[in-house]
Protein backbone atom coordinates (compact mmCIF):
# COMPACT_ATOMS: atom_id res chain seq x y z
CA UNK A 1 0.00 0.00 0.00
CA UNK A 2 0.97 3.09 -0.55
CA UNK A 3 1.99 5.53 1.97
CA UNK A 4 2.72 9.33 2.53
CA UNK A 5 4.90 11.60 4.77
CA UNK A 6 2.65 14.62 4.98
CA UNK A 7 -0.67 15.93 4.50
CA UNK A 8 -1.25 19.42 2.75
CA UNK A 9 -4.16 21.88 3.52
CA UNK A 10 -4.59 23.54 0.67
CA UNK A 11 -6.92 26.80 1.40
CA UNK A 12 -8.45 28.79 -1.62
CA UNK A 13 -7.77 25.54 -3.66
CA UNK A 14 -9.80 26.81 -7.02
CA UNK A 15 -7.48 29.70 -7.80
CA UNK A 16 -4.79 29.41 -10.39
CA UNK A 17 -2.40 29.33 -7.66
CA UNK A 18 -3.62 26.76 -5.85
CA UNK A 19 -4.26 24.55 -8.59
CA UNK A 20 -0.47 24.42 -9.72
CA UNK A 21 0.23 23.79 -6.47
CA UNK A 22 -1.96 21.03 -5.80
CA UNK A 23 -1.06 19.62 -9.30
CA UNK A 24 3.16 19.60 -8.17
CA UNK A 25 2.20 18.24 -4.68
CA UNK A 26 0.57 15.39 -6.17
CA UNK A 27 2.92 14.66 -8.84
CA UNK A 28 5.65 14.37 -5.89
CA UNK A 29 3.83 10.94 -4.47
CA UNK A 30 4.59 11.85 -0.63
CA UNK A 31 1.40 14.15 -0.08
CA UNK A 32 -2.16 13.22 1.07
CA UNK A 33 -4.17 16.75 -0.27
CA UNK A 34 -7.34 18.65 1.79
CA UNK A 35 -8.20 20.98 -0.81
CA UNK A 36 -10.80 23.81 1.11
CA UNK A 37 -12.99 26.20 -0.82
CA UNK A 38 -16.28 27.67 -1.00
CA UNK A 39 -17.35 25.55 -4.15
CA UNK A 40 -15.43 22.15 -2.80
CA UNK A 41 -14.15 20.05 -6.17
CA UNK A 42 -14.55 16.54 -7.10
CA UNK A 43 -12.06 13.82 -5.82
CA UNK A 44 -9.16 12.42 -6.91
CA UNK A 45 -6.24 10.18 -6.03
CA UNK A 46 -4.29 11.48 -2.99
CA UNK A 47 -6.70 15.34 -3.27
CA UNK A 48 -9.87 15.42 -1.40
CA UNK A 49 -11.82 18.28 -1.31
CA UNK A 50 -14.46 19.98 1.11
CA UNK A 51 -17.01 22.77 0.55
CA UNK A 52 -16.33 25.54 3.51
CA UNK A 53 -17.14 28.81 4.24
CA UNK A 54 -14.26 30.27 5.51
CA UNK A 55 -16.30 33.13 6.73
CA UNK A 56 -18.08 31.57 9.24
CA UNK A 57 -15.93 30.29 12.51
CA UNK A 58 -18.66 27.39 12.99
CA UNK A 59 -19.05 26.23 9.94
CA UNK A 60 -15.04 26.01 9.72
CA UNK A 61 -14.66 24.25 13.14
CA UNK A 62 -17.63 21.99 12.52
CA UNK A 63 -15.73 21.19 8.91
CA UNK A 64 -12.15 20.78 9.92
CA UNK A 65 -12.36 19.76 12.96
CA UNK A 66 -11.94 15.73 12.22
CA UNK A 67 -8.61 17.03 10.00
CA UNK A 68 -6.12 15.45 12.77
CA UNK A 69 -3.23 14.47 10.42
CA UNK A 70 -2.39 18.08 8.86
CA UNK A 71 1.02 18.53 8.39
CA UNK A 72 0.78 21.76 6.71
CA UNK A 73 -1.18 24.67 5.44
CA UNK A 74 -0.81 26.32 2.25
CA UNK A 75 -3.35 29.46 2.78
CA UNK A 76 -4.06 31.09 -0.54
CA UNK A 77 -7.52 32.10 -0.16
CA UNK A 78 -8.91 35.20 -1.10
CA UNK A 79 -11.78 37.31 -0.55
CA UNK A 80 -12.29 40.64 -3.12
CA UNK A 81 -14.26 43.33 -1.29
CA UNK A 82 -14.72 47.38 -2.96
CA UNK A 83 -11.88 48.89 -1.21
CA UNK A 84 -8.24 48.32 0.20
CA UNK A 85 -9.34 48.92 3.89
CA UNK A 86 -12.29 46.78 3.70
CA UNK A 87 -10.16 43.35 2.24
CA UNK A 88 -8.49 43.57 5.64
CA UNK A 89 -11.43 42.34 7.57
CA UNK A 90 -12.61 39.22 5.78
CA UNK A 91 -8.77 38.37 4.55
CA UNK A 92 -7.70 38.35 8.10
CA UNK A 93 -11.21 36.15 9.93
CA UNK A 94 -11.00 33.36 7.19
CA UNK A 95 -7.22 33.12 8.16
CA UNK A 96 -7.87 33.43 11.84
CA UNK A 97 -10.96 30.89 11.37
CA UNK A 98 -8.72 28.33 9.67
CA UNK A 99 -5.94 28.28 12.53
CA UNK A 100 -8.69 28.28 14.72
CA UNK A 101 -10.02 25.35 13.90
CA UNK A 102 -6.85 23.07 12.57
CA UNK A 103 -4.62 24.27 15.19
CA UNK A 104 -6.29 22.41 18.36
CA UNK A 105 -6.83 19.09 16.20
CA UNK A 106 -3.46 18.80 14.03
CA UNK A 107 -0.89 17.78 16.43
CA UNK A 108 1.62 17.40 13.86
CA UNK A 109 1.46 20.63 12.46
CA UNK A 110 4.81 21.22 11.45
CA UNK A 111 4.21 24.76 9.29
CA UNK A 112 1.58 27.74 7.88
CA UNK A 113 3.03 29.03 4.62
CA UNK A 114 0.76 31.78 3.25
CA UNK A 115 0.40 33.79 -0.11
CA UNK A 116 1.03 37.06 -0.23
CA UNK A 117 2.62 39.62 -3.01
CA UNK A 118 4.22 42.78 -3.26
CA UNK A 119 0.98 44.66 -1.82
CA UNK A 120 3.27 44.78 1.33
CA UNK A 121 5.88 46.73 -0.57
CA UNK A 122 2.75 49.19 -1.62
CA UNK A 123 3.01 47.88 -5.29
CA UNK A 124 -0.35 48.29 -5.84
CA UNK A 125 -0.76 52.20 -4.79
CA UNK A 126 2.21 53.98 -6.60
CA UNK A 127 6.10 54.32 -7.42
CA UNK A 128 7.40 51.82 -4.84
CA UNK A 129 11.43 51.37 -4.32
CA UNK A 130 12.48 48.41 -7.08
CA UNK A 131 13.69 46.23 -6.58
CA UNK A 132 12.19 45.32 -3.33
CA UNK A 133 13.77 43.40 -0.39
CA UNK A 134 11.68 41.35 1.97
CA UNK A 135 13.49 43.58 4.78
CA UNK A 136 12.09 47.08 3.28
CA UNK A 137 9.75 48.46 5.76
CA UNK A 138 6.00 48.35 5.47
CA UNK A 139 3.75 50.73 4.33
CA UNK A 140 0.81 52.88 6.31
CA UNK A 141 -2.12 50.68 7.06
CA UNK A 142 -4.55 49.14 6.31
CA UNK A 143 -3.29 46.04 4.39
CA UNK A 144 -4.89 42.99 4.82
CA UNK A 145 -1.19 40.95 4.00
CA UNK A 146 0.38 42.72 6.60
CA UNK A 147 -2.46 42.06 8.80
CA UNK A 148 -2.34 38.57 8.09
CA UNK A 149 1.31 38.12 8.76
CA UNK A 150 1.10 39.82 12.21
CA UNK A 151 -1.31 37.76 13.52
CA UNK A 152 0.86 34.64 11.95
CA UNK A 153 4.07 35.58 13.99
CA UNK A 154 2.05 36.31 16.96
CA UNK A 155 0.05 32.95 17.16
CA UNK A 156 3.30 31.12 16.28
CA UNK A 157 5.35 32.18 19.04
CA UNK A 158 6.05 29.05 21.35
CA UNK A 159 4.51 26.62 19.15
CA UNK A 160 6.16 23.48 17.02
CA UNK A 161 4.95 24.53 13.77
CA UNK A 162 6.96 27.50 11.52
CA UNK A 163 5.47 29.88 8.99
CA UNK A 164 6.81 31.26 5.44
CA UNK A 165 5.34 34.13 3.75
CA UNK A 166 5.45 33.68 -0.17
CA UNK A 167 5.38 36.81 -2.17
CA UNK A 168 5.00 35.99 -5.96
CA UNK A 169 4.49 39.20 -8.46
CA UNK A 170 1.53 38.85 -11.36
CA UNK A 171 1.36 34.69 -11.77
CA UNK A 172 0.97 33.12 -15.28
CA UNK A 173 -1.14 30.10 -14.98
CA UNK A 174 -4.11 29.10 -16.74
CA UNK A 175 -6.64 28.24 -14.59
CA UNK A 176 -10.38 30.11 -15.59
CA UNK A 177 -12.56 31.41 -13.05
CA UNK A 178 -9.76 33.19 -11.36
CA UNK A 179 -9.95 37.37 -11.08
CA UNK A 180 -6.40 37.75 -11.19
CA UNK A 181 -5.19 35.41 -14.46
CA UNK A 182 -3.51 38.02 -16.52
CA UNK A 183 -2.13 35.50 -19.36
CA UNK A 184 -5.64 34.30 -19.79
CA UNK A 185 -6.74 37.77 -19.74
CA UNK A 186 -4.79 38.80 -22.71
CA UNK A 187 -5.37 35.58 -24.62
CA UNK A 188 -8.91 36.34 -24.43
CA UNK A 189 -8.60 40.56 -25.15
CA UNK A 190 -5.73 38.90 -28.24
CA UNK A 191 -8.94 36.12 -30.04
CA UNK A 192 -11.61 39.33 -29.31
CA UNK A 193 -9.49 41.77 -30.76
CA UNK A 194 -8.52 39.17 -33.84
CA UNK A 195 -12.23 38.19 -34.22
CA UNK A 196 -13.07 42.00 -34.74
CA UNK A 197 -10.30 41.96 -37.34
CA UNK A 198 -8.71 44.69 -35.21
CA UNK A 199 -4.52 44.71 -34.45
CA UNK A 200 -3.53 43.60 -30.89
CA UNK A 201 -2.94 47.35 -29.23
CA UNK A 202 -1.73 47.70 -25.60
CA UNK A 203 -4.59 49.15 -23.57
CA UNK A 204 -3.10 50.30 -20.86
CA UNK A 205 -1.60 53.71 -19.80
CA UNK A 206 1.07 55.27 -21.61
CA UNK A 207 3.80 55.37 -19.37
CA UNK A 208 2.89 51.70 -18.21
CA UNK A 209 3.93 50.39 -21.64
CA UNK A 210 7.69 50.97 -20.89
CA UNK A 211 8.30 50.40 -18.16
CA UNK A 212 10.31 47.40 -16.08
CA UNK A 213 8.29 44.10 -14.79
CA UNK A 214 8.57 40.57 -14.01
CA UNK A 215 5.73 38.05 -13.04
CA UNK A 216 5.90 34.80 -11.94
CA UNK A 217 4.84 31.03 -13.44
CA UNK A 218 2.63 29.53 -11.49
CA UNK A 219 4.52 26.47 -11.88
CA UNK A 220 7.50 27.99 -9.95
CA UNK A 221 5.56 29.54 -7.65
CA UNK A 222 3.99 25.76 -6.83
CA UNK A 223 7.35 24.70 -6.51
CA UNK A 224 8.70 27.40 -4.35
CA UNK A 225 6.35 27.58 -1.98
CA UNK A 226 6.82 23.50 -1.24
CA UNK A 227 10.27 24.37 -0.68
CA UNK A 228 9.72 27.19 2.06
CA UNK A 229 7.53 24.88 3.32
CA UNK A 230 9.81 21.96 3.99
CA UNK A 231 13.29 23.55 4.06
CA UNK A 232 13.99 23.89 7.64
CA UNK A 233 16.34 26.84 7.59
CA UNK A 234 13.89 28.71 5.63
CA UNK A 235 11.24 28.51 8.08
CA UNK A 236 9.46 32.30 9.70
CA UNK A 237 10.99 34.01 6.81
CA UNK A 238 9.01 35.86 3.73
CA UNK A 239 10.23 35.24 0.70
CA UNK A 240 9.90 37.08 -3.04
CA UNK A 241 9.28 34.32 -5.81
CA UNK A 242 9.70 35.54 -9.19
CA UNK A 243 10.99 33.83 -12.92
CA UNK A 244 13.93 35.93 -12.36
CA UNK A 245 13.98 37.96 -15.50
CA UNK A 246 12.71 41.41 -16.50
CA UNK A 247 10.65 42.70 -19.54
CA UNK A 248 8.88 45.72 -20.96
CA UNK A 249 5.43 45.81 -22.25
CA UNK A 250 6.79 47.40 -25.60
CA UNK A 251 9.14 44.45 -26.10
CA UNK A 252 6.96 41.73 -25.37
CA UNK A 253 3.48 42.64 -26.99
CA UNK A 254 4.76 42.45 -30.53
CA UNK A 255 5.88 39.05 -29.79
CA UNK A 256 2.20 38.27 -28.39
CA UNK A 257 0.21 39.52 -31.48
CA UNK A 258 3.04 37.64 -33.49
CA UNK A 259 1.96 34.23 -31.23
CA UNK A 260 -1.74 34.99 -32.41
CA UNK A 261 -0.55 36.18 -36.41
CA UNK A 262 -2.72 39.47 -35.94
CA UNK A 263 -0.79 42.94 -36.66
CA UNK A 264 0.62 45.40 -33.81
CA UNK A 265 -0.59 49.08 -33.24
CA UNK A 266 0.79 52.09 -31.32
CA UNK A 267 -1.18 51.47 -27.49
CA UNK A 268 -4.41 52.89 -27.29
CA UNK A 269 -5.12 53.65 -23.30
CA UNK A 270 -8.82 52.01 -22.89
CA UNK A 271 -10.67 50.94 -19.69
CA UNK A 272 -11.07 47.50 -20.26
CA UNK A 273 -13.88 46.96 -17.75
CA UNK A 274 -16.04 49.09 -20.02
CA UNK A 275 -15.21 48.59 -23.32
CA UNK A 276 -15.14 44.88 -22.72
CA UNK A 277 -18.04 44.84 -21.19
CA UNK A 278 -20.37 44.08 -23.94
CA UNK A 279 -18.26 41.44 -25.78
CA UNK A 280 -19.91 38.51 -24.30
CA UNK A 281 -21.97 37.84 -27.69
CA UNK A 282 -18.67 37.64 -29.37
CA UNK A 283 -17.18 35.57 -27.47
CA UNK A 284 -19.75 32.65 -27.95
CA UNK A 285 -19.70 33.24 -31.53
CA UNK A 286 -16.06 32.39 -31.21
CA UNK A 287 -16.77 29.63 -28.47
CA UNK A 288 -19.46 27.78 -30.37
CA UNK A 289 -17.52 27.88 -33.65
CA UNK A 290 -14.33 26.61 -32.11
CA UNK A 291 -15.99 24.26 -29.44
CA UNK A 292 -14.21 26.53 -26.37
CA UNK A 293 -14.98 24.80 -22.69
CA UNK A 294 -15.20 28.09 -20.60
CA UNK A 295 -18.07 31.07 -20.85
CA UNK A 296 -17.02 34.64 -21.22
CA UNK A 297 -17.76 34.85 -17.74
CA UNK A 298 -15.34 32.48 -16.71
CA UNK A 299 -12.32 33.67 -18.86
CA UNK A 300 -13.03 37.47 -18.43
CA UNK A 301 -10.99 39.49 -15.33
CA UNK A 302 -10.97 43.16 -17.04
CA UNK A 303 -10.48 44.53 -13.53
CA UNK A 304 -7.57 43.36 -13.44
CA UNK A 305 -6.16 44.16 -16.49
CA UNK A 306 -6.73 47.78 -15.58
CA UNK A 307 -5.36 47.03 -12.93
CA UNK A 308 -1.87 46.10 -14.00
CA UNK A 309 -1.57 47.79 -17.66
CA UNK A 310 -2.08 51.23 -15.41
CA UNK A 311 1.36 50.27 -13.47
CA UNK A 312 3.35 53.54 -14.99
CA UNK A 313 6.16 52.84 -12.85
CA UNK A 314 8.81 49.92 -12.52
CA UNK A 315 6.92 46.91 -10.96
CA UNK A 316 9.47 44.16 -9.61
CA UNK A 317 11.17 42.81 -6.80
CA UNK A 318 14.58 41.11 -5.32
CA UNK A 319 14.09 37.47 -5.26
CA UNK A 320 17.60 36.64 -4.76
CA UNK A 321 17.06 35.78 -1.32
CA UNK A 322 15.27 32.04 -1.89
CA UNK A 323 17.81 31.83 -4.52
CA UNK A 324 20.98 32.77 -2.17
CA UNK A 325 19.31 29.48 0.57
CA UNK A 326 18.67 27.12 -2.07
CA UNK A 327 15.75 27.64 -4.40
CA UNK A 328 17.39 28.13 -7.73
CA UNK A 329 14.79 27.40 -10.62
CA UNK A 330 13.85 30.18 -12.88
CA UNK A 331 11.53 30.93 -16.00
CA UNK A 332 11.69 32.74 -18.98
CA UNK A 333 9.04 34.61 -18.68
CA UNK A 334 8.71 35.47 -22.70
CA UNK A 335 8.46 31.32 -23.01
CA UNK A 336 6.20 31.05 -20.46
CA UNK A 337 3.50 33.03 -22.46
CA UNK A 338 4.03 31.48 -25.22
CA UNK A 339 3.45 28.07 -22.81
CA UNK A 340 0.74 28.99 -21.44
CA UNK A 341 -1.29 29.90 -24.59
CA UNK A 342 -0.31 26.86 -25.84
CA UNK A 343 -2.42 25.44 -22.80
CA UNK A 344 -5.48 27.02 -23.20
CA UNK A 345 -5.53 25.90 -26.41
CA UNK A 346 -5.14 22.37 -25.45
CA UNK A 347 -7.58 22.48 -22.85
CA UNK A 348 -9.40 24.48 -25.44
CA UNK A 349 -10.31 27.91 -23.43
CA UNK A 350 -8.93 29.47 -26.22
CA UNK A 351 -9.09 28.50 -30.28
Amino acid sequence: METTNNTALIVGANGVISTNLIDYLSSLGNWDIIALSRRGGTDRGHVHYIAVDLLDLEDTVNKLNSLTTVTHIFYAAYQDRESWAALVEPNLRMLINVITAIEPVAKSLQHVSLMQGYKVYGAHLGPFKTPAKESDAGHMPPEFNTSQLQYLQQQQIGKQWTWSAIRPSVVGGTAPGNPMNLALLIAVYATISKKLNIPLRFPGKPGAYGKLLEMTDANLLAKATVWAATEPHAANQAFNINNGDLFRWEDLWPKIAKYFKMEVDAPLPIPLQTMMSDKADIWEDIRAQHGLNYTYTEVSAWAFGDFVFSWDYDFFADGSKARRMGFHEFVDTEQMFFRLFDEMRNKQIIP
